[in-house]
């Protein structure tokens, strides 16, 4: 096994706990009770939802460093924090280094979520989407040998890939339709003073 082998089993490896991280989310955000539903047990899964990121967040930024054990692919760590310039697929890789940034910047701002306040928060939260969208496509566009082969999207691992960016998609249309058909929110409006006469 060579080191661009074993790079692109990291990648593959933080591209799944990713699309698991993000399924999580998606049941968590429709308040899914998995006491009252299926499986019926007590789960924790904000924990199970944070450590996934955690640890993708931690193999995906091991991903690239690997390859600077190659022989052939001839990257200096410049060209992983910076791949403008890289040697092979520079603009692909510059997808890979923006999808490792905007993980580690969700991830960042999930650790401080409380001093961000739960708005603030849920706003920059949604940036999860766009870095599961650069992933999908830095997988998909990746030569595996980074030998600027052109792309066999019925490869065993771009339909993995595909697989996955797959059912993401569908689960967050699946969850949108869920929102739609909820309705809304009822508002809670002070009830008026009524102004006492005075005593006599």
């Amino acid at each position: 096994m060579t080191a661009i082998d074993l790079s692109s089993y990291f990648g593959l490896a933080a591209m799944t706990l990713l699309t698991l991280n993000i399924l999580i989310g998606l049941v968590m955000s429709a308040k899914y009770n998995p006491v009252r539903n299926w499986p019926h047990r007590r789960i924790n899964t904000f924990k199970i939802h944070n450590w996934t990121a955690y640890i993708a967040l931690t193999i995906a930024a091991i991903h690239p460093v690997i390859i600077l054990f190659s022989s052939t692919a001839k990257f200096t760590l410049v060209d992983i924090l910076y791949p403008v310039n890289a040697p092979r697929q520079p603009w692909i890789n510059v997808l890979g280094a923006l999808a490792l940034y905007t993980l580690a910047f969700v991830v960042l701002t999930s650790y401080f979520r409380r001093e961000l306040g739960r708005k603030k928060w849920k706003t920059l939260h949604f940036t999860a989407y766009g870095t599961a969208a650069l992933f999908y496509a830095h997988g998909i566009l990746t030569d595996p040998n980074l030998k600027d082969s052109p792309i066999d999207f019925l490869d065993g691992e771009k339909v993995y890939v595909e697989l996955c960016m797959l059912v993401v998609i569908v689960a967050a249309t699946v969850r949108i339709r869920w929102q739609l058909r909820q309705p809304p929110a009822r508002v809670h409006r002070p009830k008026p003073v009524v102004a006492r006469k005075p005593l006599r």
